[in-house]
């Protein structure tokens, strides 16, 4: 009578200490990410207000064309999970090499469109005149470490499907510690100011794509992999990335909606707004890291055909999505007094953030089964359905958002609508994961 729940049990104990272990290290990695900015702002801010002005503008840019391409690590993260799971590492590794090749020609293209047209990019954000040439020297150098940029996305995704995920925090760390130093030092000692930011930027990531190749060089060695680029190879990755691609852009649109509406709203309304996107981010980082576990746990069961250990995997991986999720939007609710007064002083902002930060809380757990099942489905390359299922959202979230400045209801209105489009991701994922269709076995989908 007892042995069935303490097989459970036991199922249950070694999914959790799996997800923890790959889920803690990816999240010190996306969080360090973004702290690459945080400290070109640091350091170019006491340079004065249009370098500052001009950072900003160039900095939103190049997160643009880089998140962008971040199927580069979703696809590569699951079609290598795949083949470890069939037990094949020089395919794998082979699979691996194939996205950062395609990695280095997406690069290469970024440069031939960003530095010609630097000044017209920069033009269309709207940039003043002091600010526009600084926000050009930004973009146009640091464009050069682009390829690199989408390197570090392929290799990171190697290595996720290797079921490594301590090897890009280190990597990410290292990154971060010589960029801020780069930067110190280039700006300030050599006297190059945002130039010299922006230089150390490219230098910080030339040298984590440095770290990145060497590791999979290594490996493709070992297990006597092919370096060379194969034209078919290559190109699948590129077909495997397109659904993804277009998931991405969607979601891109959803946050530009949701922007320009708040900009509608009101000066008060749309600085309330960005620091809401920048907190949702922050909450994004904890569930995302739960999503890249099951990229390379699903994927890995599946490549294995394990489909009952896939479906389990998923079962467990929802409920610490559910927990963080709950987690999450009690400390919001709580800290709330506490959050405000960091990023602002004026009370018509804290009066507009008060209220909507308890629609954030609220709409937490549901974005916890959102990031799960979207990374359950993204390791299991059902990225088709994960492409329309955004551009249904995108339809139902779009006029909803669009009515917000028509009917009333202010910033709170605006963000319940993004709590909705939030929903109705979860409800498109969660009878996608409930048909079972996602669960194809094999070493390729």
């Amino acid at each position: 009578m007892t042995q069935a729940p303490t097989a459970a049990k036991t199922s249950r104990r070694r999914h959790d200490r799996e997800i923890i272990s790959l889920a803690l290290p990816a999240f010190g990695a996306l969080v360090a990410e973004p702290l690459f900015v945080m400290v070109d702002s640091a350091v170019i801010g006491h340079l004065g207000t249009p370098q500052l002005a001009g950072l900003g503008i160039a900095a939103a840019l190049l997160m643009t064309a880089v998140s962008v391409f971040v199927f580069l690590a979703y696809a590569t993260t699951a079609a290598v999970a795949r083949r470890v799971g069939a037990g094949d590492l020089q395919a794998a590794i082979r699979q691996g090499m194939d996205g950062i090749w395609l990695a280095l020609i997406l690069g290469a293209g970024v440069i031939a469109v960003v530095l010609p047209a630097a000044p017209w990019l920069v033009d269309l954000f709207g940039a003043s005149d002091t600010a526009a040439p600084h926000a050009i020297t930004y973009l146009r150098i640091s464009s050069l470490g682009i390829p690199a940029m989408l390197v570090v996305l392929a290799a990171t995704g190697v290595l996720r499907g290797l079921q490594d995920t301590r090897t890009p925090l280190y990597v990410a760390v290292g990154g971060f510690a010589a960029n801020a130093a780069l930067n110190v030092g280039l700006v300030y000692g050599a006297g190059l100011g945002i130039a010299g930011s922006a230089w150390g930027t490219v230098i910080a990531q030339c040298g984590m794509a440095a770290a990145y190749l060497v590791v999979v060089v290594r490996g493709a060695r070992k297990h006597g992999a092919s370096l060379r680029p194969d034209v078919a190879g290559i190109r699948a990755c590129a077909q495997a990335g397109a659904p993804l691609l277009v998931r991405t852009l969607s979601l891109r649109a959803v946050l530009m909606i949701a922007t320009a509406v708040a900009a509608h709203l009101g000066d008060a309304d749309v600085a309330a707004h960005q620091i809401l996107l920048s907190l949702w981010s922050l909450l994004a980082f904890a569930l995302d890291a739960i999503a890249i576990a099951g990229q390379a746990i699903i994927g890995r069961y599946l490549g294995a055909g394990d489909a009952e250990g896939a479906q389990e995997a998923c079962r467990r991986m929802v409920w610490w999505g559910i927990v963080s999720g709950v987690v999450l939007g009690v400390l919001v609710a709580v800290s709330r007094p506490l959050f405000i007064p960091l990023f602002t002083g004026d009370d018509v902002v804290r009066d507009a953030l008060l209220p909507t930060l308890l629609v954030v809380a609220v709409s937490q757990p549901i974005a916890g089964i959102v990031f799960v099942l979207d990374g359950v489905l993204m390791g299991a390359g059902d990225g088709p359905y994960l492409a329309w299922a955004m551009l249904a959202t995108l339809a139902v979230f779009a006029p909803v958002a669009l009515l917000v400045p028509v009917l009333g209801g202010g910033l709170t209105a605006l963000w319940w609508a993004m709590t909705l489009m939030m929903a109705v991701r979860m409800l498109t994922l969660w009878l996608r994961a409930r048909s079972g269709r996602w669960i194809v076995t094999g070493a390729t989908r």
